[in-house]
């Protein structure tokens, strides 16, 4: 009895922040297709500026459950982000939570509503959300899939690629790929600033060697503690534009991403294993910054639900907004 009940209290830390956050959709996505609609005779820019609120407000939500409710502590080291920058962010590959990583920045410099992500194929059918997320772009995870220390073959043929194209064999990332890197950089340079490459370390509770990165579903159950998370800016200047030139630089990055998270894991130093270079600022999101979404999102589902006409509307834009959405991407590949 006493066993299933605490079974019972770990699911519940997960299912809340699960319903809270797919229960809200159907309102994220009303209010998204309203605006679309009344914005639609309007200049571009005030179509823009309101989905970039909306957008800002439900991702705050996610934060609230990922950073405010989990308690972890998020540790920043390096370039430290502060003002509003058009960027692109290239980072390492473990766990479904990465998306979420690029969120945690974009909010500590109020860009939160301008993140856009390359995802992979597969995400585009995702129910209601899916033909939003697969016209953004901008978040890049340029491994293409994600490492796993238990993933032995992946590993092994990302290191056999990399011998034989001539290219430093990696230990804790995969070899990256250039394709949505250099498409991405050729499109955006007349108005990019930098390119933030990041690195991201998960420490969980047992902090000997190194573990297989924590799901979403972990992380919400509050299985780890902290993230370290390294930021190297790098002015768009500083980065070549021809796609051959550009891959031999994209694995460099990653080769100082790996020699990191050597030092991280197996540094002999104690002084220098479980942190990354430089300095670090525990840096805590405020509440402020978050409870609010959920309160107007939860409120807003809540009260379209005690109606016939509301629950009726709720269930209708679940079914045709995924039908929809899987009717657009299929059209858009």
């Amino acid at each position: 009895m006493l066993l299933s009940l605490v079974l019972h209290t770990y699911s519940m830390r997960y299912l809340l922040p699960g319903m809270v956050l797919l229960g809200t959709a159907p309102t994220y996505v009303l209010a998204w297709g309203v605006w679309r609609l009344l914005s639609a005779f309007l200049p571009a820019r005030f179509y823009q500026a309101v989905d970039d609120r909306l957008y800002c407000i439900y991702q705050s939500m996610v934060l609230f459950f990922f950073e405010n409710y989990t308690g972890v502590q998020i540790f920043l080291y390096g370039d430290l982000p502060k003002n509003k920058e058009n960027i692109i962010y290239l980072a390492n590959h473990q766990s479904t939570v990465d998306w979420i990583i690029a969120d945690m920045l974009a909010s500590r410099q109020d860009a939160l509503g301008h993140v856009r992500y390359v995802l992979k194929d597969g995400l585009k059918w995702l129910p209601l959300y899916g033909c939003y997320f697969s016209q953004m772009y901008l978040v890049i995870f340029p491994e293409g899939t994600r490492y796993n220390p238990g993933q032995t073959k992946v590993l092994s043929t990302s290191q056999a690629f990399a011998a034989q194209q001539g290219l430093a064999v990696l230990k804790y990332v995969l070899t990256p790929r250039i394709k949505a890197t250099y498409v991405a950089f050729d499109a955006m340079k007349n108005y990019l600033d930098a390119i933030y490459d990041v690195t991201v370390v998960y420490e969980g509770k047992d902090d000997r060697g190194r573990k297989e990165p924590p799901s979403m579903t972990e992380f919400l159950c509050k299985e780890c503690p902290k993230v370290h998370i390294h930021i190297d800016r790098i002015d768009k200047k500083d980065v070549p534009e021809k796609q051959e030139y550009m891959r031999r630089w994209l694995h460099e990055r990653f080769e100082i991403k790996d020699k990191m998270l050597i030092e991280f894991y197996d540094s002999p130093d104690p002084e220098r294993r479980n942190k990354l270079p430089g300095e670090s600022v525990n840096s805590k999101l405020s509440i402020k910054k978050t409870l609010p979404s959920v309160l107007i999102l939860s409120g807003l589902t809540a009260g379209m639900l005690m109606t016939e006409t509301g629950r009726k509307l709720y269930v209708n834009t679940w079914m045709y907004g995924t039908l929809l959405g899987c009717l657009w991407v299929t059209v858009k590949a």
